[in-house]
């Protein structure tokens, strides 16, 4: 999390406003700050990125932080985690990891910045976990959504090591 101290007060940075204002030429959508976000449709039809960052997730994240961000007995749940978490430090958490230490517990969250498998897809797993998050998405697996695009797979393909 990012907090800014300032005569002990602590203010948390989070996701601001998800609404979608624009796409780019992978297919991601961002917000009026620039950052990733989630497009669903009233038919429930979403984003690539929602897509991907939902199967990614399951890959991935859902054995330590629980189905559909829900956290476990060891990790947090990300869909409260990023009602306050701003995505340059959810980029920061799971590229770096992280190390909580109190005297009850301790936890570690390992770093995945070498990973292809999550570093090639951080603003998918964003986006998925903005959508949760915002309760703009549900438990279940999306059913429709936007067909992957070749500027994406290009980027893709480039990130894991493909020519």
């Amino acid at each position: 999390m990012f907090f800014v101290a300032s005569g002990g007060i602590a203010i948390a940075d989070g996701s601001g406003d998800p609404t979608a204002v624009k796409q780019n030429e992978t297919g991601e959508w961002l917000d009026k700050e620039g950052n990733p976000t989630y497009k669903i449709s009233a038919d429930g039809n979403v984003d690539w990125y929602t897509y991907s960052g939902y199967r990614r997730y399951h890959s991935d994240c859902h054995v330590c932080h629980g189905p559909d961000g829900m956290g476990s007995t060891y990790a947090p749940a990300l869909k409260d985690s990023l009602k306050t978490m701003s995505y340059a430090d959810f980029l920061g958490v799971v590229a770096s990891g992280r190390k909580n230490i109190s005297t009850a517990q301790e936890n570690v969250m390992p770093a995945f910045g070498d990973n292809p498998n999550v570093a090639c897809y951080m603003d998918d797993l964003y986006v998925y976990l903005r959508a949760r998050s915002d309760d703009a998405w549900g438990r279940a697996r999306p059913g429709k959504h936007e067909d992957k695009n070749d500027a994406y797979t290009k980027n893709e393909d480039s990130c894991m090591g493909k020519k």
